[in-house]
């Protein structure tokens, strides 16, 4: 089966941060303090209100659900003035099936459709998994750095692909 990548809607907010938190659970586990991640579940609602109103009030960004067999196994976000992925999450046991290719392959399309000759994206220096994807996808690390707080200080490191 295939997944199907569509616009998200308003009425999408529920499984959006349904998403969004058993996501960044998975991936973040050994990376963002347990407490931070417990703690999005039990601010669920704030997490729907917020995606309800993204959704429906987007600004420069594109909201996207992914879907197999009718069911939300990730999201992507993109901010299409800039050329920015500013994310790009998918369900652990999703993982390794080639799914996530295909998810940057479309947010990489829809940028390049967009007039960008270059993309970028921020990833967690602890987190390797996700780098190696990137890297393996041509996306390279351009030596730039920028600090996050969840729940502890985090390094960001910004990867780029050069479309030219």
């Amino acid at each position: 089966m295939k997944i199907i990548i569509r616009k998200a809607l308003p009425n999408d907010a529920y499984n959006y941060a349904d998403c969004v938190i058993s996501c960044w659970q998975s991936a973040y586990k050994e990376i963002v303090p347990d407490e931070f991640l417990s703690n999005m579940l039990a601010e669920k609602e704030q997490w729907i209100e917020k995606y309800r109103k993204a959704l429906t009030d987007p600004g420069d960004c594109k909201y996207y659900c992914v879907m197999y067999s009718e069911r939300m196994i990730g999201f992507l976000i993109i901010h299409k003035n800039d050329g920015e992925i500013w994310a790009i999450y998918l369900i652990k046991e999703f993982w390794g099936k080639g799914f996530g290719k295909e998810m940057l392959d479309f947010a990489i399309n829809e940028l390049k459709c967009a007039g960008h000759k270059n993309i970028s994206l921020w990833v967690f220096e602890e987190n390797k998994r996700a780098r190696r994807f990137y890297e393996k996808n041509n996306l390279y690390f351009d030596g730039t750095k920028r600090e996050a707080t969840y729940g502890k200080l985090l390094v960001q490191l910004k990867y780029v692909l050069n479309l030219q």
